[in-house]
């Protein structure tokens, strides 16, 4: 039996993602979905394994593949030990750190462990590409001001890099002789500079460092964040909710579904459009940052993720931007075909798979 596709798993947190491609084709897509009740039992997101690995064979019993069929198979990174970007084989000290959440608790960190069993059946390698945890900044970028505390890269690697390969292969350049300003917009933005293929500085989104976005406060003033942190009024846990969860649009608006506000601004709510714009401005102030990162040699400026689809919010962002370079949007976040894209570049000899370690 040829041995010519590739299966890629992606679980968050309340699903499980599969695509099985042919090259970039792709032939399958399922979207698993696990209930609150179905996750109960579950108190750590790694007793969910045996769970998610028999709900992914039984989809591909389900659509007749064989595991015989796959070359390779690829999962969603999880939260590991800071690393380079790129395609990673998985092995003994990967599925070690994702066990225990090495960097934190994320459902991501079933992915290569799922990959790793699916690959070990059908006789192949298991990769992992590009997760959250991949840091390739400069040491200059990661100062602060205060000694004991770090900037640290936490941001949409995988969306991030893919549409960079995408983009330097549209204007006939490789991503490494590359120089890209990539934002991100999803209930997270991360804006990044990516200079010959390294992101050599970026906002931590997971943190809500950065723009605010539907979900997270961004960068706040420090003495209005002390005052609210000894005012008695919350704790830490509600603190940290406040600001990475229900920060952002939540706040403002009471949503972060960007259908429901483009509906209130269509219908003339002002104070709407003010903080979507403010968003959209934010935004725009930190590509302008990015640009000054990479000293304004910039090939072009992406625009990716959910909110990508929002002309309101991308038209915003160009007029503000396009003076330091053209501007491409590349709209929702296809992590699957990211997934199999980085495998496919090893397979073909383009990219050398790496070793964690």
């Amino acid at each position: 039996m040829e041995k010519n596709l590739i299966l890629a798993i992606n679980p968050g947190s309340t699903s499980t993602k599969i695509g099985i491609f042919r090259e970039r084709n792709l032939l399958v897509q399922e979207t698993l979905r696990h209930t609150v009740e179905e996750l109960n039992p579950y108190p750590l997101i790694i007793d969910q394994y045996e769970f998610r690995y028999q709900a992914v064979k039984t989809c591909l019993l389900q659509n007749q593949f064989d595991l015989q069929q796959f070359a390779a198979i690829v999962g969603r990174g999880g939260m590991m030990k800071p690393i380079a970007g790129g395609t990673y084989l998985v092995n003994d000290a990967m599925k070690q750190d994702l066990r225990i959440g090495y960097a934190g608790q994320h459902a991501s960190n079933l992915g290569g462990l799922l990959a790793d069993a699916f690959a070990v059946e059908a006789g192949v390698s298991a990769y992992i590409v590009d997760p959250v945890v991949v840091d390739e900044m400069q040491p200059i970028a990661r100062y602060t001001g205060i000694p004991v505390l770090t900037r640290r890269s936490v941001f949409h690697a995988l969306n991030q890099k893919a549409v960079a390969y995408r983009a330097a292969k549209s204007l006939g350049k490789s991503y490494t002789d590359s120089n890209f300003i990539v934002a991100h917009l999803g209930g997270g933005i991360s804006v990044a500079a990516h200079a010959c293929g390294r992101v050599i500085d970026t906002n931590n989104a997971l943190d809500g460092d950065g723009p605010f976005s539907p979900e997270r406060a961004g960068s706040l003033p420090v003495e209005g964040v002390i005052r609210l942190a000894y005012s008695g009024k919350y704790t830490e846990a509600q603190l940290r909710k406040y600001f990475v969860g229900h920060g952002g649009l939540i706040a403002y608006l009471g949503t972060n579904d960007g259908r429901e506000i483009m509906a209130r601004i269509n219908n003339g709510d002002l104070f709407a459009k003010e903080v979507f714009e403010a968003m959209a401005y934010q935004i725009s102030k930190a590509i302008g940052a990015a640009a000054a990162v990479l000293d304004g040699k910039v090939d072009a400026v992406l625009l990716t993720g959910g909110l990508a689809y929002s002309k309101l919010l991308t038209d915003y962002i160009q007029n503000k931007v396009r003076f330091i370079a053209p501007v491409k949007i590349y709209p929702g976040e296809d992590e699957l075909l990211a997934l199999a894209e980085g495998v496919l570049r090893v397979l073909q000899g383009r990219d050398e798979v790496k070793i964690y370690v």
